[in-house]
């Protein structure tokens, strides 16, 4: 079996595969002050939850925008399982070509979503992760990536609206009544849900002006199926997506 490790700002998400098939999948809380020793007893504790032994693991691959985490994940799986991961970056084989201006500045997790994309839906496509930050990234038809755009993530926005103003309170993320909200809570969670809606809606169209009409779009990320169910720019959802594209680096890189 292969665990797959997703390292972002907000989430840490892990996957267990077994070939091809995702089994047991977690999406945690990431402690940027959490050691080695306790990423491993954690990781531990997930492995026999989905049902998987130290013994039974083929490998670990993993993808981090976290640096100062990344170094105590890679420590925990040498520790407690016995593994080196393959750390995910620009220098490794990847079977796409990167057209930015320095393929060392793109960030981990978008390499990997470009690939899964590539291999399950083709190009072209625009792929939007909304996670800390909402980014939107561009396969061309051959399958490369083009670049993309970055945007302040939803729980980005919604935090520096209460920490900026005097008066407004912290509010969960739900769909309001109405658009027009008659309070207070209704306004903000109008403004931050649909207007993200149509933030992505004006994005995708931009994108599309440029791919082509045959463009797809994917959405992925832990906010995706709250914003999709709003819009029908978007065809696919997969909220795994990262984790496909960590197992397909790895059977990639075994040569």
């Amino acid at each position: 079996m292969l665990l797959t490790i997703d390292i972002g700002n907000t989430n840490l998400t892990l996957g267990l595969f077994e070939g091809d098939r995702l089994g047991a999948h977690w999406r945690l809380a990431t402690d940027h002050e959490r050691m080695p020793d306790e990423f491993g007893i954690q990781i531990l504790g997930l492995l026999q939850h989905g049902g998987c032994s130290v013994a039974q693991l083929e490998g670990v691959c993993l993808a981090s925008v976290v640096p100062p985490l990344t170094g105590r994940i890679v420590e925990a799986c040498k520790a407690y399982l016995g593994k080196q991961p393959l750390v995910v970056d620009s220098t490794i084989k990847t079977g796409i070509q990167i057209c930015y201006d320095n393929p060392m500045a793109v960030g981990a997790d978008r390499i990997v979503d470009a690939v899964a994309v590539k291999a399950l839906y083709g190009g072209p496509a625009c792929i939007v992760d909304f996670g800390t930050a909402t980014t939107f990234d561009a396969i061309s038809a051959e399958g490369d990536y083009l670049g993309g755009a970055i945007a302040p993530g939803i729980g980005i926005a919604a935090d520096a609206l209460t920490r900026r103003t005097a008066q407004l309170p912290r509010i969960n993320l739900e769909r309001p009544p109405s658009v027009i909200g008659k309070n207070t809570v209704h306004a903000m969670q109008s403004g931050l849900l649909f207007g993200y809606v149509a933030l992505v809606e004006g994005m995708i169209a931009r994108f599309r002006k440029e791919l082509g009409e045959t463009m797809k779009t994917i959405a992925t990320g832990g906010l995706a199926e709250i914003i999709t169910r709003e819009t029908d720019v978007i065809q696919i959802v997969n909220p795994w997506l990262t984790l496909e594209g960590l197992r397909m680096l790895w059977e990639m890189n075994q040569e």
